[in-house]
């Protein structure tokens, strides 16, 4: 890790993340009474624990709702969840403010197109390794892990290491 994105990572507050593509794999599985099943990796679980430990913030901003993303974040005490947002930009906007923090301040994880604006926001903008194309150029980090896969865990563990060299 470079001095400078050393220094970027250890100044991040906040963690925002997608779901589809990054907490998940990305694929959807539907029940028979139409409910979408999300499958999380317990890692993942742990890293955003570790990182809230830290006195870091971590946000869910997500374009679908779902139930099992509400109960999993629930039980990692994960207080900001935006769920269904069509414009993921003004949730940002509104997020911050709320928390009285810049965006440069802010960290998020992503995958996929509608996640561009936030990555154009953020100080730290990253994404998940199986993310798409133009996710991928606009990225200043890149987990080696694809998406459901522990890449949160992973890039939880490197700003938590930012973090500790800085100390």
């Amino acid at each position: 890790m470079s001095a400078g994105d050393r220094q970027l990572a250890a100044s991040v507050r906040l963690l925002v993340l997608d779901v589809d593509g990054v907490l998940t794999d990305g694929r959807l599985w539907f029940a028979a009474d139409g409910e979408a099943l999300k499958v999380f990796h317990v890692r993942d679980g742990h890293g955003i624990r570790l990182l809230r430990e830290a006195g870091v913030e971590v946000a869910i901003i997500s374009g679908r709702r779902s139930r099992a993303v509400e109960t999993r974040m629930r039980e990692l005490g994960v207080s900001h969840l935006i769920q269904g947002a069509d414009d993921k930009q003004a949730a940002l906007d509104g997020l911050l403010a709320t928390l009285g923090l810049g965006a440069g301040e802010a960290a998020c994880l992503v995958d996929d197109l509608p996640d561009l604006p936030l990555l154009r926001t953020v100080g730290l903008p990253a994404a998940v390794a199986d993310a798409h194309p133009a996710v991928l150029a606009e990225a200043r980090h890149v987990t080696r892990l694809p998406g459901g896969h522990g890449a949160v865990r992973e890039f939880c563990d490197w700003l938590l290491s930012a973090r500790e060299a800085r100390r």
